[in-house]
Formats: C-alpha cells, sequence, structure tokens
C-alpha cells in the first residue's frame, strides 16, 4: 500500500493505482490486488496413481514467491480496467537477498520509479521531484511472509486449471478461490519453469475480470545491471528531493480501536503524516493502518473532519480498487483496498474513537 494520505476517496484510488502497477508488474505483490469470486470453498479431488499430486495454495504461492526472489527480467506490463488501459516497462534484478528495480511508464503521466528493497524513490520530470520513501511492503507476498502460512490457506484455496502461452512463455493457470465473501479470488499465470507470475486477473463474484496485469513481452535472464539501478537511483542531480514525514505509531496511541476483528485481516503497520504547517494534536495527525489476509490488504484512513472537503458518505471503484468514506464523529475515514465493498464497510463500522 501507498503511504500517501490524499484528501478525497477518488484521488486516493487514483494515488494508489500507480503503485500497485509497479507491484504487480514487477510480480513483487501481484495478489495485493483484489477481485471478489464467490465464496464456496476449493473441492478436493482424488489424485490418480502416478499423477503429481496438485500442489496447495500456499505451495504454489511459494513457489510464485521464490521466482520473483531468484530471476533478472526485463519486460513490458500491460494493466486493463474497463476501458482503461496503462503501460509500464520493468528492468527487475535481485541475487536472492537483496532486489532492485526499474519501472518507467509508458502512458500518462512520464514518471520512473527505482527500488532498493523496501528503499523507494519515484522521478516525476514534469515536476522536476523526486519522491523518497521506505516501503514495508515490497516483497513478494509480503504479508504472507508476516503472516502464518495457515492462515492463507484458511481462506483461499487453489486449483490449476490448465495452461496458455502468454509473451512467448508457457505458463500454468492457477485459480486461487476465496472461501468466503470477504475477499476476491484470482486467476494467476505462472511461468512453467521459474513460477514467475506472467499474468493475473482479479475476479468478480460472478467470476467478471475487473482487472488484469499481464507481460506484453518478457525476456527472463535478462542482463540487468544492479549497480547501474544503484547508481540511477542516487543520481537526483536538477530534482527537488522531497521525503514524507511518516511516524510509526499503534491505533491504541492515536485513540482508535476495532470493536470486532475482521476475518482472516491481520493488523501490519500504522503511522501517521506530518501535516504541513506544523503539529497537531496527540490524536489529530492524519492515520493509515494497514491489514492484511496474506494476499489482499486493506487501508483504513483517519483524518480530523473537514466540512469543506468532507461531505456525505461516498463510495468509489476503479477496477480492482474500492473505497468506502464516512464521518465518524468528529474524523473522517476511509476504508480503501483491493477487497469487496462489503468488507470495506465492515472495517469502517467496526472502527471506533477510544479516547
Amino acid at each position: 500500500m501507498t503511504t500517501a494520505h490524499p484528501t478525497t476517496a477518488h484521488s486516493r484510488v487514483c494515488h494508489i493505482r500507480a503503485p500497485r502497477l509497479r507491484r504487480l508488474g514487477a510480480a513483487l505483490i501481484v495478489l495485493a490486488c483484489a477481485g471478489g469470486w464467490g465464496g464456496a470453498a476449493l473441492a478436493q479431488g482424488a489424485v490418480s496413481p502416478g499423477v503429481a499430486p496438485a500442489r496447495s495454495v500456499t505451495e504454489w504461492l511459494a513457489r510464485m514467491h521464490e521466482a520473483s526472489r531468484q530471476r533478472s527480467y526485463i519486460g513490458t506490463l500491460v494493466v486493463s480496467s474497463g476501458s482503461a488501459m496503462s503501460a509500464s516497462k520493468i528492468w527487475h534484478v535481485c541475487d536472492g537477498t537483496q532486489q532492485m528495480e526499474r519501472v518507467e511508464t509508458l502512458t500518462g503521466v512520464p514518471r520512473t520509479t527505482i527500488r532498493r528493497n523496501s528503499e523507494v524513490i519515484t522521478f516525476e520530470p514534469e515536476t522536476r521531484t523526486a519522491m523518497v520513501e521506505k516501503r514495508e511492503s515490497l516483497g513478494v507476498f509480503p504479508d504472507m511472509l508476516r503472516t502464518p502460512a495457515s492462515a492463507v490457506a484458511q481462506y483461499y484455496g487453489a486449483r490449476e486449471v490448465g495452461a496458455q502461452r502468454v509473451a512467448g512463455h508457457m505458463a500454468d493457470m492457477v485459480e486461487i478461490v476465496p472461501r468466503d465473501e470477504w475477499r476476491f479470488g484470482y486467476r494467476i499465470w505462472s511461468e512453467k519453469k521459474t513460477g514467475l507470475i506472467v499474468k493475473l486477473q482479479t475476479l468478480g463474484a460472478q467470476g467478471q475480470v475487473l482487472e488484469q496485469v499481464a507481460f506484453s513481452e518478457l525476456q527472463l535472464d535478462a542482463p540487468v545491471s544492479m549497480d547501474k539501478l544503484a547508481r540511477l537511483m542516487k543520481d537526483t542531480r536538477g530534482y527537488d528531493v522531497v521525503k514524507p514525514a511518516l511516524r510509526k505509531t499503534t491505533p491504541q496511541a492515536e485513540g482508535w480501536q476495532l470493536k470486532e476483528p475482521i476475518p482472516g485481516f491481520s493488523a501490519m503497520s500504522c503511522h501517521t503524516r506530518e501535516v504541513a504547517g506544523g503539529s497537531v494534536s496527540p490524536g489529530q495527525a492524519p492515520m493509515q493502518w494497514v491489514f492484511s489476509d496474506g494476499l489482499a490488504s486493506v487501508s483504513l484512513f483517519v483524518e480530523p473532519y473537514d466540512a469543506q472537503r468532507h461531505g456525505s458518505e461516498e463510495q468509489v471503484a476503479m477496477g480492482a480498487t474500492h473505497s468506502v468514506s464516512r464521518r465518524v464523529g468528529d474524523h473522517w475515514v476511509t476504508a480503501l483496498g483491493e477487497v469487496p465493498t462489503s468488507t470495506l464497510r465492515r472495517f469502517a463500522d467496526a472502527l471506533e474513537r477510544i479516547r
């Protein structure tokens, strides 16, 4: 999830799409996007003699995770959602312990993002600004790595449904099936030899594609130089460097809690953001509280209510990303994530002020 804190639900949804393109494009937290797909549990069929047993959901995800840690590649990624489409060029390299990548937009506003593990810098040539950030969730399925594997298996199942060619590579087609109505499902194309994700669809409740991310061309084991990317990352000549002031905290310290847990979702992090123009009273700084079930993620944004900027309750959807905003006492709350709207409403309803 992005650490930005825009002031409206629509701007938050727009803002989150670019980071998601970078994450999904590099197959780095591909399943942190959303989609909804029924609630039936996965049926387990018998295995015939001589036939390899089907991989479990955790085995599939571990294979995909390991693929991106070990492979270098160059590719063009296309994201489509309804009539909207965006594309980026990606250079990715990993030596098993350190990941680096460069993502350059090919459509829309020119933007280049370079990251080394959790260190991220985004160059915007039109404004001559460079945004420097620390992002905790920038590995392959990072929340899955910080939550028990059994938790993922409790809420998702997996089944292999065939094979197709994507960007010149044969890939296994795998469906990740939610076991309840609070999360979305996915159809994933995993390159046969390496396991690298080459295409992903987020599916709605009726199986409709909410959003699709796919490589249109992909060169595996490409000669990507980590040293060159490191030099590009440090070269901020001619740019104004901006470093958002974020402070790690706890919801309780800021005066908030959930009245009840949301099935499968665990708290991952909580930050407040410094307000321009000076300090604010304790508990009044804009706050972002991030949750994950190991695949899908949800952010709760909380800020003081402002009648000029905040109106009545609103709901926004862009592809697989949804948001719900409402007033809670003297605060404005936005629940945003790649999950069904009903899940976001449950989060918003559970949030309460404790002081």
